[in-house]
C-alpha cells in the first residue's frame, strides 16, 4: 500500500484529489494539510509511516518550495510530488533539481496523478515529455534563459517584485531585512541584464512566470 498525504490550502482541491485516490486499491491517503506547520505535524504523527507528500507549491506562509527543502533535509527518503497550477516552465526544472520526485500540473491531475504516484513509489521520477526534453537540454549545455540562472531565493523575490509587492512587504513575508531584499533585487537585475523594475515585470509577464 502506497501511503500519501495531500498538502494544499484549498479544501476543494484536497477533496478532489482524495476522490481520485480513494478509487485505487494500492494508494491510501492518510492525512491532509493546508500549510507547512500542519504538514510537519502530520508527518510526526505518522512516525514517517509514509511514502509520498503531494505538495502544492503555493501555500500560505512558508512556500511549498521552502517546505520541500525542509522535508528533503529532515526526511531525505521521503518522496515529494509537486502538484501546481503553475505551468512546468515556471517551476518544474528548479524543483526537480531541488529534490522533488515529480511535478504535475493540476489540470493534468485527473489523468496522471495515480500514474505519477505509482512511478515515484517504485523509485522513479515523474516528469512530462516536455520537461524530459528540457532536462536533456540542461545536460547537453543548451543556453539558459536569464531567469534560469537565478537562485531559488532570487527567483522567488523576482516573482514577488513582478507581482507588485514593495520591498518592505517582501521583507516581511520572507522574514528578511529590507536592505537584504534590496540587495537581492540588485543582484537579480544584474544577472538578468535588466535595469528597472518595469523591465523585470515585462520579462516575467512575457515568459509567463506569474
Amino acid at each position: 500500500m502506497i501511503k500519501v498525504i495531500i498538502v494544499d490550502d484549498h479544501p476543494v482541491v484536497r477533496k478532489g484529489l482524495r476522490y481520485i485516490l480513494d478509487k485505487t486499491s494500492d494508494i491510501k491517503v492518510i492525512g491532509e494539510a493546508e500549510n507547512a506547520p500542519n504538514t510537519m505535524q502530520i508527518i510526526q504523527q505518522t512516525e514517517l509511516d509514509l511514502d509520498i507528500v503531494i505538495l502544492d507549491i503555493t501555500l500560505p506562509g512558508q512556500s511549498g518550495l521552502d517546505l520541500m527543502k525542509v522535508l528533503k533535509n529532515e526526511y531525505p527518503k521521503l518522496h515529494v510530488l509537486i502538484l501546481s497550477v503553475h505551468p512546468e516552465e515556471q517551476y518544474a526544472l528548479r524543483l526537480i533539481k531541488a529534490g522533488a520526485s515529480g511535478y504535475l500540473t493540476k489540470d493534468n491531475a485527473p489523468e496522471e496523478l495515480v500514474k505519477a504516484i505509482r512511478k515515484i513509489a517504485a523509485g522513479g521520477k515523474y516528469v512530462s515529455e516536455r520537461l524530459t526534453e528540457k532536462l536533456v537540454s540542461e545536460i547537453t549545455g543548451a543556453e539558459k534563459l536569464p531567469h534560469e540562472m537565478l537562485s531559488d531565493r532570487e527567483f522567488q523575490i523576482m516573482r514577488l517584485i513582478a507581482s507588485g509587492k514593495r520591498l518592505k512587504e517582501i521583507a516581511a513575508a520572507l522574514y528578511l531585512s529590507e536592505k537584504t531584499v534590496s540587495t537581492y533585487r540588485t543582484r537579480i537585475l544584474e544577472k538578468m541584464g535588466l535595469k528597472t523594475n518595469a523591465e523585470l515585470i515585462s520579462y516575467v509577464l512575457l515568459n509567463k512566470l506569474i
